[in-house]
């Protein structure tokens, strides 16, 4: 097992792929596990000649967690919305920096960076803060965090919100549960889900790190001013079906980041099924090689 270091963060990555070829960085979203970037697909980018890298975001998976510090989403966004300070234990901006550390720890100077949900207002902070260590980004999913865009359906938010049980077998059905409710509505198969729900659990069940990263999320500032400056080469894609980020969310993040191309992956929700794996490998593929061609 590999581990890179932010300060007294650890973070645990894996490697795909051959160390000699352009590297892709695979940020999650919300409360997932670097596992939901199924190793069949990070082959099938290793293939197309990436060094694939996956890592548990802090407070997941096998990253440090911040036990210590109790989540408490509501109250953060009541003293927000009063003008109120409000403590939380870290934000986006300190998780782009640990996806720097899993670069350094591979030596890598310069990456694509994919990330997904959560995971591409990551993207979006590395674009705006280390702009010197991008080839190019790919933001999915996800939203720059300016009101008004990107807002999901009140049944979605409500299954994101849901408290995650903690005996197995019910944690199992939460998981599909709230597949059914977010995922892309003609790939939902139970038979896929259930066996990746139970490696979930038993890898890492720790859903206080939910509410952590949640608070991250909300204590963020919008990233449009941001945004508008960056020149990295930029991918924008959403699901016309997502109801958890509407589709407006990404089509805001294409039109703030200049030159940004935005595409729209017909009947997908807020979930990465491998019905879309072909399609969605060849987009990121054609657009890191087309910013790799334009900076030879």
């Amino acid at each position: 097992m590999s581990f890179a270091n932010n300060g007294d963060v650890e973070l645990f990555y894996e490697t795909f792929g051959d160390p000699s070829h352009p590297a892709l960085l695979l940020i999650n979203g919300l409360g997932s596990q670097c596992t939901n970037y199924r190793v069949e697909w990070c082959e099938r980018f290793a293939a197309e000649s990436f060094f694939v890298i996956r890592f548990d975001n802090r407070d997941v998976g096998l990253s440090t967690k911040f036990a210590d510090f109790t989540p408490d989403v509501v109250g953060m966004r009541q003293a927000i919305a009063s003008g109120e300070p409000f403590d939380v234990p870290y934000t986006l901006d300190d998780m782009a920096a640990d996806a720097i550390a899993v670069l350094d720890a591979e030596g890598v100077d310069r990456a694509h960076a994919m990330g997904l949900s959560m995971g591409g207002m990551i993207v979006q902070a590395l674009a705006i803060q280390y702009p010197e260590r991008l080839l190019s980004m790919t933001s999915v999913m996800s939203a720059t965090g300016e009101p008004g865009y990107g807002g999901g359906s009140e049944e979605a938010r409500a299954q994101l919100g849901a408290p995650a049980p903690s005996e197995r077998n019910a944690y199992i059905e939460y998981f599909l549960q709230r597949q059914r409710v977010i995922g892309s509505p003609a790939c939902y198969d139970e038979e896929r889900l259930r066996p990746i729900a139970a490696e979930a659990f038993d890898r890492s069940f720790h859903p206080e790190g939910v509410g952590r990263q949640m608070m991250a999320i909300s204590a963020s500032p919008s990233r449009d001013e941001g945004l508008r400056k960056v020149t990295i080469p930029a991918l924008v894609m959403h699901g016309d079906k997502d109801p958890l980020v509407d589709i407006s969310g990404g089509r805001h993040t294409a039109d703030v980041i200049p030159g940004a191309t935005f595409v729209v992956m017909e009947g997908m929700g807020h979930d990465y099924p491998p019905q879309y794996w072909d399609r969605w490998v060849r987009l990121v593929t054609d657009h890191a090689r087309a910013a790799t061609s334009a900076k030879a």
